[in-house]
């Protein structure tokens, strides 16, 4: 009997047709763009998506051939993605499409990082949680108290920022998105970054999308984590331009303290001294400049001033002084756990319910391998649509 009632559970959770429109958000395609690549009519993936017509296991092979997804990404129960817990900054010329995307995109690979952790049995570490309102000296405490729950020094560099998160428990995964071929794609519509959780006492994530320079991808992990620690229990009614400025407050207030910044910013500030500042935190020369406004250091008129040299010297895009982007290992060392050394990407692809172009992306360093054979059919959408004609519509 507690078979039966298991089973019935899981026939209501599964839910193919919003893994359908699942599909079509992560790699960009109308409903038009999906049926014609899959061979069927778009009135059919309308109705689908309508719920007045049930989808059927040809109508799901034929899509996952054409778009190159595995059959168990069809199985995966909706709920186990995060509602509305999702941070990143989007540009005010993206467009819906594209932050469709990205959102996603985290969601999904959150919900593997997630059955990762747990099947791997990943330890994490409980971080500090800011609760109502907060201020300006409060963050640079959660700050502090953010590095001593990570286990760094309270006022020194921090020499790997990714490797602090992932050490928590907190995997850093760096994603692409899949374009309407089925291929990778690397787009920005915003902030590089973006931080994913599903409860303040449940795993979160950090992803980004493009590693950039070093002392970016360092600031944006940061940034990340600050929304992890300042945000999970005071989404209701909190402004996004709010939550993105508190999060910057916390970065800066994480790679250099508050003591160690009185320290710096002690004297003169020139450029030259904020170069020599960036080589020894690993912070940007335009973070230092924001970090020694808000302490005080500078005013207004002079950080402007900053800035127009930044901009004269071409600085603005490419700094001086190079540091080195950092490698996440989290992911991969779960991978590996689980699926054997090197792990088989196109395994954990079909177990995991992921495109395989997601889960390349979450583990870079490693090889894809053969196809097995529940993939040989898989053709680009681009050669699906233009033999299109020569299929039987449903």
């Amino acid at each position: 009997m507690k078979k039966t009632s298991a089973k019935r559970v899981k026939e209501v959770a599964r839910d193919p047709a919003e893994r359908i429109r699942t599909l079509r958000l992560l790699m960009g395609l109308t409903q038009g763009e999906l049926a014609q690549a899959a061979g069927v009519s778009q009135p059919l993936i309308s109705q689908i998506q309508k719920g007045i017509k049930l989808v059927t296991d040809d109508v799901l092979v034929r899509i996952a051939e054409a778009t190159g997804t595995p059959m168990s990404f069809f199985d995966v129960d909706p709920s186990d993605l995060p509602a509305d817990t999702l941070m990143f900054r989007k540009k005010a010329s993206a467009s819906a499409k594209e932050v469709s995307r990205v959102e996603a995109t985290v969601r999904e690979a959150y919900r593997v990082s997630v059955r990762l952790m747990t099947d791997t049995k990943v330890r994490r570490t409980s971080l500090p949680r800011a609760e109502g309102d907060i201020t300006a000296d409060g963050i640079e405490d959660l700050a502090a108290q953010t590095r001593a729950a990570l286990g760094i020094g309270a006022d020194g560099v921090i020499g790997h920022v990714i490797r602090a998160c992932e050490r928590a428990g907190v995997p850093v995964v760096p994603l692409m998105l899949v374009d309407s071929q089925g291929q990778g794609e690397d787009i920005v519509v915003g902030h590089s970054g973006a931080s994913c959780w599903r409860g303040t006492a449940e795993p979160s994530m950090i992803s980004y999308f493009s590693a950039g320079s070093g002392d970016r991808q360092r600031f944006t992990t940061a940034h990340e984590l600050g929304h992890l620690v300042l945000h999970p229990a005071r989404r209701n009614g909190l402004d996004s331009k709010r939550a993105e400025s508190e999060a910057h407050r916390f970065a800066g207030a994480f790679l250099l303290p508050r003591e160690r910044a009185e320290e710096a910013f002690n004297g003169p500030l020139m450029l030259r001294e904020f170069a020599a500042l960036k080589k020894r935190w690993g912070v940007s020369i335009q973070a230092l400049i924001n970090r020694a406004y808000d302490l005080g250091h500078i005013d207004q008129a002079r950080r402007e001033s900053l800035y127009k040299q930044l901009g004269a010297r071409g600085w603005r895009t490419s700094e001086p002084v190079v540091v080195h982007a950092e490698q996440p290992t989290l992911m991969r060392a779960m991978l590996g756990r689980k699926y054997g050394e090197p792990p088989s990407l196109l395994q954990a692809s079909e177990e995991l319910g992921l495109h395989p172009v997601l889960m390349r992306s979450l583990a870079p360093d490693v090889a894809i391998d053969p196809a097995p054979r529940t993939m040989d059919n898989v053709i680009s959408l681009g050669d699906r649509r233009r033999r299109s004609s020569r299929l039987q519509a449903l």
